[in-house]
């Protein structure tokens, strides 16, 4: 159906951002490595903390979305790092290429016209697919909101 066609590309749009919102590359892009592992003044995560939050919530929906199978972690200490920095160098840019994958995965299951955007899950209570793009674009929004807080702080505090 054209309607459903329709729906399914606003979703992926509504998805990668970029609209009313900064695109998940324009806030990570050239983000200052020395500083990841940095909590500004005031600000309760660093922006390492804020990508791991962001690629851990996502991937939970995404595989809650796939499966019955699939165990969340443990809410709310599972879906953030044990650390304010990365405890190995190159975890940022892993973090990063997860991050794409799991939205490219989630992406191809909302355009997939044989998926129906409208179904409850058999699992779960009462979610569908049009309700889970609708949280991870509603998360993913609020949390890069607050990576370009930090990383504003972080600008203005080296000055």
């Amino acid at each position: 159906m054209a309607s459903d066609s329709a729906l399914r590309e606003q979703l992926t749009q509504l998805l990668r951002g970029g609209q009313a919102h900064a695109t998940f590359d324009d806030v990570v892009r050239e983000f200052p490595l020395d500083r990841i592992g940095v909590r500004p003044a005031g600000a309760p995560h660093s922006a390492w903390e804020l990508l791991e939050h962001l690629r851990i919530a996502q991937n939970d929906i995404l595989e809650f979305s796939l499966s019955a199978e699939h165990v969340s972690p443990k809410f709310p200490d599972g879906y953030w790092p044990k650390s304010p920095a990365p405890e190995k160098e190159g975890q940022w840019n892993s973090s990063i290429r997860d991050f794409h994958d799991d939205l490219a995965r989630f992406e191809a299951l909302v355009l997939d016209p044989a998926q129906d955007l409208h179904r409850k899950f058999p699992w779960g209570d009462g979610q569908t697919l049009f309700r889970e793009a609708l949280l991870i674009a509603d998360h993913n929004s609020y949390h890069m909101g607050q990576l370009v807080l930090v990383r504003r702080l972080l600008d203005a505090w080296e000055k």
